[in-house]
């Protein structure tokens, strides 16, 4: 059989797609574009309104272009408007978040039994051995927790992905070992509300303990954790991270607003102040840390002070890169009956702000790495390669994709590098 995956979405999904590929290759599955395959499964998001009319017109373009295809959609948007997506040419089969693993068994049986490696609640099976490149990655995506619940305002995911659930650290070992196993030097660490590991385990654990964990593994692999709340990030983690070697430095802490007034409405537990001592921590003990963050623009009741506030702080502030979000409102949220609305213009205005000043931020970044030395790992045979601290870097070509290397940055603008 043959089969295509595309995912939207957040690393969470993507990880989810990884496994799902494992899975189908355990099963004797061979990959394909979408016009080839005889499956075809959509691993949405819904975390904006664009990114559910991305989904539609995928769905729609599969449809055109593979009309015989058995078409699925799975993920957030599939879980929180089946109808809708169901009401689409081919009609696709929703399969909802709680039941993503068990798409492989429904499109082709149960594997042999020499392959079948189950390692946790809604992991899946670890399926036939997954290699760098092989699914167009050069990095393990983990997925150690899914589901949040300490839902935020304006935000539709803890409704599609359900309650808080970790995999125990023994199944993590073992996702860890498989990955060692199958040739990988990077594991990213990710979970829908990462921060909360453990916190539903019997008996409870905690990120900490994960990452120090993994901090003891047998294998060789480094660790890069995917975004992470600031309030889940206490001076003991960012210490770990600056002590240990096995974690790189990069942090992705997601702020959403400067103003604590809209911080409260977005019902968000922290305050800026508390934010920025993090932040600042990192910097102190990690100079060359990658550090970026989320922010939303236009949020209901955001005033141009609110705008003005978010503006200065982000300028002056020790983050290298931004991903800016105009509000979107999402159904059934209490975001969504928020008074206050600001303008379409308005919020694309904003957020038109805050990348300018996100540009300038990465550009200093880059400036400032010049004349370092960093580990990277190459991403193709074309010389890209991404560095420890989240940059992509090109060399010479002749790299060979997976290696780990050492390389020093010789340019900003564009930016290169000279391995050692």
């Amino acid at each position: 059989m043959r089969y295509a995956v595309t995912t939207f979405g957040c690393r969470v999904n993507q990880a989810d797609s990884l496994q799902l590929e494992a899975e189908l290759r355990g099963r004797g599955a061979v990959r394909a574009t979408v016009e080839e395959a005889d499956v075809v499964v959509v691993n949405t998001c819904s975390v904006t309104a664009s990114a559910d009319q991305g989904t539609r017109q995928t769905l729609r373009r599969v449809a055109r272009l593979n009309p015989e295809a058995q078409l699925l959609a799975t993920g957030c948007y599939a879980t929180r408007a089946s109808t809708e997506i169901e009401a689409l040419p081919g009609a696709p089969l929703v399969v909802p978040n709680d039941e993503k693993h068990t798409i492989a068994a429904r499109v082709i049986g149960e594997p042999d039994s020499t392959t079948a490696d189950r390692y946790g609640d809604g992991a899946g099976a670890c399926g036939a051995p997954v290699t760098p490149g092989l699914v167009g990655r050069v990095a393990f995506m983990l997925r150690v927790q899914t589901g949040c619940d300490q839902p935020c305002a304006y935000c539709v995911i803890p409704t599609t992905r359900g309650r808080g659930r970790s995999l125990a650290l023994s199944h993590v070992g073992r996702a860890v070992n498989h990955a060692a196993q199958g040739g990988f030097h990077e594991i990213v660490l990710t979970g829908v509300h990462l921060g909360s590991f453990g916190r539903d385990l019997e008996p409870a654990s905690s990120l900490i303990k994960l990452l120090q964990f993994l901090d003891r593994h047998p294998s060789n692999v480094r660790y890069r954790i995917s975004s992470l709340e600031p309030m889940d990030c206490p001076p003991a983690l960012i210490d770990l991270v600056a002590s240990s070697g096995r974690f790189v430095p990069h942090f992705h802490l997601p702020l959403q607003h400067a103003s604590d007034r809209i911080l409260r409405r977005m019902r968000r537990p922290y305050t800026l102040a508390q934010y920025a001592e993090t932040v600042d921590r990192i910097r102190h003990l990690l100079p060359d840390a990658a550090i970026g963050s989320d922010l939303i623009a236009g949020y209901p009741g955001e005033s141009e002070d609110d705008a003005q506030r978010t503006l200065d702080y982000v300028a002056g502030s020790p983050l290298t890169y931004l991903h800016v979000f105009p509000y979107s409102a999402r159904p059934s949220t209490e975001a969504a009956a928020l008074s206050g609305r600001v303008a379409g213009p308005m919020i694309r205005a904003r957020a038109k702000r805050l990348r300018v000043v996100g540009g300038q931020l990465a550009a200093a970044f880059r400036q400032r790495q010049i004349g370092r030395e960093r580990e990277a790992i190459a991403l193709d045979a074309e010389g890209l390669v991404l560095t420890d601290n989240y940059l992509k870097v090109r060399v010479l070509a002749g790299v060979k994709p997976n290696s780990l290397l050492r390389v020093c940055i010789d340019s900003a603008e564009p930016l290169t590098g000279v391995v050692s």
